[in-house]
């Protein structure tokens, strides 16, 4: 009799993607970077796997290695320790990084018995963590239901307690400063965090570097399905088009008395004005074709991640209640959300998905003086992909 309730190979292709994409979720909340690699049958039977871009990004992200710097051959090979995680135990291998001498010396790495940890197409995700590597299978391990003495949920643990040490160091601070009413030291939209950075002895100064040691202080707080991310422009000495003109010049359209190119770019389809985006991994290029294949503008990949690590630092967002006490205006410390930076080597992979997109917002307005404005060019992402860029806020009580 047919068991109708037996799971078919699609069946267990679908569990398997969405126990992947429930994994990078998790990392991604808890606050963990990482990259993904994928072996083949062949790379598994000849021990050598591919060291793609967004790998070497990571690794280059956390002072890890950097390939480039790498000369090619067993003289310069390199071995670290690395540790295959699972649900049971934490198992020790040795991880080889080298360029070998044929070919162009493309960036090689293998993990010691890595064939008895994955099989062939398995989604390994590499974690960076004390300058070794540990590898978790996204295919056979659901991170959200591992028990807490688990080996796994430990190391998970143990990363993030050493990564959230300050971050617990300035909470007990707030939480001492929020005893009382802190009084106001300048007036104006700074004045909160202006406020709490003198009860923390921090001296004031215009460096746009963040506030305490790494984490930036915030007095402040603020709906569309898509968030803006960041606004960068394309890197005009290494592209065609030199300009947001340019651009304008040859891919735009009239609207009325002015010309417009307000349009959105993507990896997944050409839009209406043959304009698509497309990821070359060995250059780490991010890069702009029309409908003729003819590069428009690029964008290097490190120029996007700096970009969004800047516009997204670690962060305390201060909720703070104005109270008057004799005639002077005082702040009684109420609430901190704390958000992390965000998974940087994850971006260029979100965008290659299409989970990220980019907007052109290019405009010559009409008139006797016609002048080009450009918004963007916007980075945007979907609210509901957020949790794969960024750890999930976390929302405390000064008053506990």
């Amino acid at each position: 009799m047919l068991n109708l309730h037996m799971p078919t190979p699609t069946d267990l292709q679908l569990e398997m993607k969405t126990r992947v994409t429930r994994n990078k979720a998790y990392l991604a909340a808890v606050g963990i970077e990482y990259s993904m690699f994928e072996p083949t049958i062949t790379g598994l039977k000849k021990s050598i796997l591919d060291a793609t871009r967004p790998v070497r990004s990571h690794f280059e992200s956390e002072n890890f290695h950097f390939y480039d710097k790498q000369g090619q051959g067993d003289d310069f090979k390199e071995i670290k320790t690395a540790y295959f995680v699972t649900v049971n135990s934490v198992e020790p291998s040795r991880v080889s990084l080298y360029r070998p001498k044929s070919k162009k010396g493309d960036p090689r790495m293998w993990f010691r018995n890595l064939n008895g940890f994955a099989q062939p197409f398995d989604q390994i995700a590499i974690v960076v963590f004390n300058d070794e590597l540990y590898l978790l299978n996204f295919s056979h391990i659901e991170l959200e239901s591992l028990a807490a003495e688990s080996a796994a949920a430990a190391f998970i643990t143990q990363y993030t307690g050493s990564k959230n040490s300050i971050a617990d160091e300035l909470l007990q601070k707030l939480r001492e400063i929020a005893k009382a009413p802190i009084k106001v030291a300048v007036v104006g939209d700074t004045a909160v965090g202006m406020a709490i950075e003198l009860a923390l002895n921090i001296a004031a100064n215009s460096s746009k570097q963040p506030d305490y040691k790494g984490i930036e202080l915030k007095g402040g707080r603020s709906h569309k399905n898509r968030s803006n991310l960041f606004a960068q422009v394309a890197e005009w000495d290494i592209s065609p088009c030199k300009s947001s003109a340019d651009i304008l010049d040859k891919y735009g359209y009239p609207r009325g008395d002015d010309f417009k190119l307000y349009c959105t770019i993507s990896t997944q389809r050409m839009n209406p004005q043959g304009l698509q985006f497309f990821y070359d991994e060995p250059s780490d290029y991010l890069i702009e074709k029309d409908r003729d294949g003819k590069s428009v503008a690029i964008w290097p990949g490190k120029v996007l991640r700096d970009r969004l690590v800047e516009k997204h630092a670690e962060t305390f967002w201060i909720q703070a209640k104005s109270t008057t006490i004799d005639g002077v205006e005082y702040f009684d410390l109420i609430s901190v959300t704390h958000t992390k930076r965000p998974l940087v080597s994850q971006l260029l992979p979100m965008i290659q998905s299409g989970m990220i997109t980019m907007d052109h917002l290019i405009k010559r307005k009409g008139g006797n003086k016609p002048t080009v404005s450009e918004k963007g060019p916007l980075f945007k992402i979907n609210k509901r992909d957020l949790s794969f860029l960024f750890p999930e806020p976390k929302t405390y009580s000064l008053k506990d």
